[in-house]
């Protein structure tokens, strides 16, 4: 998947959480924001910027397509007939159960 440096806004800051002097020091920590979609990303697991940079670029790339694959391949937000049909499986039927506390005795 593709993407445009013109949808995305990369911020840099400081990595939060253990690691001494270096995390206060460095701005490491990567946030990627994808524009069109409002997607963001951030990453903070390495030393490196362009490390983290690279991994949040891949995270962003398995989000939109992870969207991507989501969205119906014709019209957007109707099913088709089919998908809107249960299987008729055992589990999607409504099944009532009788215990012996709901059941009265018959009178003969």
């Amino acid at each position: 998947m593709k993407i445009e440096a013109k949808d995305i806004r990369i911020d840099t800051f400081c990595s939060s959480g253990p690691g001494g002097q270096s995390v206060n020091t460095t701005y490491s920590a990567v946030r990627i924001t994808h524009l069109p979609t409002s997607t963001v990303v951030s990453c903070q697991d390495e030393k490196s910027q362009i490390k983290n940079r690279e991994k949040a670029m891949r995270v962003l790339r398995a989000r939109l397509y992870e969207v991507e694959m989501d969205r119906p391949a014709g019209s957007v937000g109707q099913k088709s007939a089919s998908s809107k049909l249960g299987s008729g499986d055992r589990s999607e039927k409504i099944r009532t159960i009788i215990s012996p506390k709901t059941v009265s005795p018959t009178t003969a």
